[in-house]
C-alpha cells in the first residue's frame, strides 16, 4: 500500500468545504437558499478590475515568476504608502501570491526546521484553519491558543509561557478577526513585535479582512515599523475581500526582506505564482479606493440588517467590530445543532467549532448574499423563531 503522509491522519476534511457541500445539495430543488457560510459575497467584480484582466491577456502565455511583475510590487507598495502611511521597497520587502490562503499554508515550508528546537507555530483558536494545516504539513508542531470573548478574542504572545516562545518560530495574528471580527490597535502589534523579536520568532499578521471596517479604519501591523526595520514580521494582505476578486487569487505578503528572499527561493519551487494577467487585475484594484469604499458601505448595510434582527431576538453577539463577519452565541448553547435547526429553514451558517474548540458554542455568519437576501433570511428566522422550530 502507498504510504502517506502522516499529517492527514490529523486533518479530517476541512470544516468549511463540508458546509459547502451541504448548501450544494439543498441549491438541487431550486428553492431560495440563504447561504451565509462561505466568505464569497455575491456582489460582482467591478468592471474596471474585469477590463484590467482582459486587457492583460497576451497573444502569447508566459509562465508568470515567483517574484511578481514589478509593477505589482510598486502598486502595493504604493497602497500601503497611500493606506497606512508606511514607505516599503517594492523590490526587497514586497512579494505577490495567488491569494492569501496559499501564501499562509506555504510559509511554514520556508521558516519550519522539522528537526529543530524552534518548530513550534503559534495561533488563536478560533481562527483560520490554514495556519495550523500549514504547520503539520511543513512539519512544525501547532500551537493554538485559547481565545475568548472576555478577552476581546486577542492573542496576547507575552502571556504565554517562557518555554513556549523559546521554542516558537511563528506566531500569526490576525486583525480583523476571522471568525470573531474583532478588531486590534497599534499597541497591540506593538506588544507582538517586541515579544517576538525578543524570542527571535517571525511574527505574521494575516490582514485580509483590514479594509472592511465600520467604526474607524483598521491599521495594519506594518505601521509600528516608522524606523523602517521589517525585521521579524510579516503582513499578508488579499484582494479577495477588498476587491471582490476571490476568484482570482491575488496577494501578498509584506516585510522583512531576508524572509521575502528566503521566499522568492522557495516559491518557484510550488508553482503558485499569480498568472501575469490577475496581476494586471490587481494593480487596477490597489490603485483605486472608491470601489472599496462602496463595498464598505454595502457590506454595512448588510450588517445593520443582521445586527438589528439579532438584537431583536435578544441573540448575543461578540466581537463583530469589522470584517463582513457576524458572531454570535448559539442560542441553547450547541453551535453544531443550531446551524443544523437553520439547515432545515435553508439558513447556512458556520459553526463556531469549524474554526477550533474554542468557538464551540458560537456560530460565524458571512454577510455574503445581497441586502435584500440578508432581509428574507431574517424574515424566515424570524418566523421559525416565532414558530418554536428554532430557539430564541
Amino acid at each position: 500500500m502507498v504510504t502517506i503522509n502522516p499529517a492527514f491522519a490529523e486533518l479530517g476534511g476541512y470544516p468549511l468545504a463540508r458546509l459547502q457541500d451541504l448548501a450544494n445539495e439543498l441549491r438541487v430543488d431550486g428553492g431560495p437558499l440563504h447561504d451565509f457560510s462561505i466568505g464569497d459575497p455575491d456582489e460582482p467584480t467591478p468592471d474596471f478590475i474585469r477590463q484590467a484582466l482582459v486587457d492583460g491577456l497576451g497573444p502569447v502565455s508566459r509562465y508568470p515568476t515567483a517574484a511578481g511583475k514589478r509593477s505589482v510590487r510598486v502598486a502595493i507598495a504604493g497602497w500601503l504608502e497611500r493606506r497606512h502611511g508606511v514607505t516599503v521597497d517594492p523590490d526587497t520587502n514586497v512579494l505577490p501570491s495567488a491569494g492569501s490562503k496559499e501564501a499562509i499554508f506555504h510559509l511554514p515550508f520556508a521558516v519550519v526546521d522539522p528537526a529543530g528546537p524552534k518548530r513550534r507555530v503559534v495561533w488563536g483558536d478560533p481562527g483560520y484553519p490554514v495556519y495550523d494545516r500549514g504547520t503539520l504539513f511543513a512539519g512544525g508542531r501547532s500551537h493554538p491558543v485559547t481565545l475568548t470573548a472576555e478577552r476581546g478574542w486577542r492573542l496576547e504572545l507575552a502571556e504565554l509561557p517562557n518555554d513556549v516562545l523559546a521554542e516558537t518560530c511563528i506566531a500569526w495574528v490576525n486583525y480583523p478577526h476571522n471568525p470573531t471580527g474583532a478588531t486590534a490597535d497599534l499597541d497591540y502589534y506593538r506588544r507582538q513585535l517586541d515579544v517576538a523579536r525578543e524570542h527571535d520568532i517571525l511574527l505574521c499578521s494575516d490582514e485580509c479582512y483590514q479594509e472592511i471596517w465600520f467604526d474607524h479604519p483598521q491599521p495594519s501591523a506594518l505601521e509600528v515599523c516608522a524606523d523602517g526595520d521589517l525585521t521579524n514580521l510579516l503582513a499578508f494582505v488579499s484582494l479577495s475581500k477588498r476587491s471582490g476578486m476571490t476568484g482570482y487569487r491575488a496577494g501578498g505578503m509584506i516585510g522583512d526582506p531576508e524572509l521575502i528572499r528566503r521566499l522568492k527561493l522557495l516559491r518557484p519551487n510550488l508553482g503558485t505564482a499569480a498568472q501575469d494577467f490577475v496581476q494586471d487585475a490587481a494593480v487596477a484594484a490597489y490603485g483605486d479606493q472608491t470601489h472599496v469604499d462602496e463595498r464598505r458601505a454595502v457590506f454595512q448595510a448588510k450588517r445593520e440588517v443582521i445586527l438589528g434582527f439579532l438584537d431583536d431576538a435578544g441573540i448575543e453577539v461578540s466581537g463583530s467590530d469589522a470584517t463582513f463577519y457576524v458572531w454570535f452565541r448559539a442560542p441553547g448553547g450547541d453551535d453544531a445543532a443550531y446551524a443544523e435547526a437553520l439547515l432545515l429553514e435553508r439558513i447556512v451558517a458556520s459553526p463556531g467549532r469549524s474554526f477550533g474548540p474554542a468557538g464551540t458554542g458560537w456560530i460565524r455568519l458571512a454577510l455574503v448574499p445581497t441586502v435584500e437576501g440578508c432581509r428574507a433570511a431574517v424574515i424566515r428566522w424570524r418566523d421559525a423563531i416565532e414558530a418554536g422550530r428554532l430557539p430564541g
